[in-house]
């Protein structure tokens, strides 16, 4: 974040022993270190929000592409379902001609009532 070097920090050590004085400095560096303690942990709580916003975003990303590639497996599987439905009803209207046809012999084969019942002459 801040790019200070060693030198840096030893300006602002030599200042704060000057301005602050040599009997408060500890106290005063310690309440320093808990507020930096602080902030990072704050920042840090912060970042990790963010990630997992970012990820919680990008899963909904992935979720809706799958849900778009699902989509014309389910087409595809309704075309088929149809198909199907219209072979289905071929083969039932073929069976019943198939039916019908084999029961038209077998009434044509019986003596019809009016045939059976010949006048002697």
């Amino acid at each position: 974040m801040f790019d200070v070097g060693f030198w840096e920090l030893t300006v602002i050590a030599v200042v704060a022993l000057l301005v602050i004085g040599p009997e408060r400095l500890p106290k005063v560096a310690r309440t320093a270190g808990h507020w930096i303690g602080r902030t990072r942990r704050f920042v840090a709580s912060v970042k990790a929000d963010i990630d997992r916003e970012i990820k919680a975003e990008e899963l909904k990303q992935i979720l809706e592409q799958q849900a778009q590639k699902a989509n014309p497996l389910h087409e595809i599987i309704e075309e088929t379902q149809d198909e199907l439905d219209v072979i289905r009803r071929g083969t039932e209207s073929s069976l019943k001609e198939a039916k019908q046809g084999l029961e038209e012999p077998k009434a044509s084969k019986q003596p019809k009532a009016s045939e059976s019942q010949k006048p002697d002459q």
